[in-house]
């Protein structure tokens, strides 16, 4: 693996391609310094002196990643401190900057292909044949194969968000052998079982603990996938984040494209957002990220972990 490059810009509005982009570089980081400090960081935790702290120079030369999400959203001061630090970057700091692309926040983006920044392009499917595309290649990095008809069977049941395309290819991997046909997936993905999972999310977010571990157990019971689950609860958090964070003056229909979600839903998410702080969002994104490792294969008990989630997510809500 490559050594990352001081500054990465990351371009897209993607958010599972984004978020792969970001874990490779900060594992390429860690193989070099399994020690690394890592700061993720959206728009709503940044405050005036926020950057300058997190992209000081070490006195002690202590490696750092710095993520900063969704640049474009940045105000005015913040994106001019970032524009400043990019002519004279830190040499213990790796700065990761994701940008959904388009005119918001144009001039951090050129500011930072100006300064030399690598750019990964994170644009996701968005017609039928590129969704099976991208179907076959998450089965093929997984040294398996799934066919055409297979491949279409999966996304007609879980549907065009690719987290949710993803997730359903990482369960089918894991339970199943050999070629994957459409007599699996049939098996596996009738009826859409995974919306239970929007269930344990909901309830999570919005606090109501009980409701959230009961709604956790059925859908475990049921037969629904950890790693859906996890996506769940990882979407449900992401919108959190989005509608809370500052008003940026754009549309309706701007919020829900970040937030992804259709518009009709962003009232329930404002409505969830009531008593979230940055730093509950914060914790929450980091138990998501470390649920997802957990589920993937770096602990023995997907359930266990998904149940430690649901508790820290429902707790982080009123973290001050």
């Amino acid at each position: 693996m490559p050594a990352p490059a001081p500054i990465t810009l990351i371009v897209g509005d993607e958010e599972l391609l984004v978020d792969r982009a970001v874990a490779a570089i900060v594992a390429a980081v860690r193989a070099e310094d399994p020690e690394v400090d890592v700061h993720d960081l959206v728009p709503a935790q940044v405050g005036p002196h926020t950057l300058v702290e997190v992209t000081s120079p070490s006195l002690f030369g202590d490696r750092r990643v710095v993520v900063l999400r969704s640049s474009q959203d940045l105000v005015k001061d913040l994106a001019e401190t970032v524009t400043a630090y990019l002519k004279d970057p830190a040499d213990d700091v790796t700065l990761v900057l994701t940008h959904a692309g388009g005119n918001k926040g144009k001039a951090l983006l050129q500011a930072a292909q100006k300064a030399g920044a690598a750019r990964i392009d994170c644009k996701g499917p968005t017609k039928g044949p590129e969704r099976v595309a991208f179907v076959k290649a998450e089965f093929s990095a997984a040294g398996r194969q799934i066919t055409p008809d297979a491949a279409q069977a999966l996304l007609d049941a879980v549907g065009s968000e690719l987290r949710e395309i993803a997730a359903a290819c990482t369960q089918l991997i894991a339970d199943t052998e050999g070629r994957v046909d459409a007599a699996a997936v049939a098996r596996y993905h009738s009826g859409r079982a995974e919306a239970s999972g929007f269930t344990v999310a909901d309830r999570a977010v919005e606090g109501r603990l009980p409701e959230a571990l009961e709604q956790l157990r059925w859908s475990l019971a049921v037969g629904t996938a950890p790693v859906l689950i996890n996506s769940a609860l990882a979407g449900a958090v992401r919108g959190i984040a989005v509608v809370a964070g500052p008003s940026r003056g754009g549309s309706d229909a701007d919020l829900a494209k970040s937030a992804k979600v259709p518009p009709w839903k962003l009232r329930t998410l404002r409505q969830q957002a009531r008593g979230w702080s940055p730093a509950g969002i914060g914790r929450a994104m980091a138990v998501v990220a470390e649920t997802d490792a957990l589920i993937k294969g770096a602990g023995r008990d997907p359930e266990y972990a998904l149940e430690r989630a649901v508790i820290e997510i429902a707790r982080a809500r009123g973290r001050r």
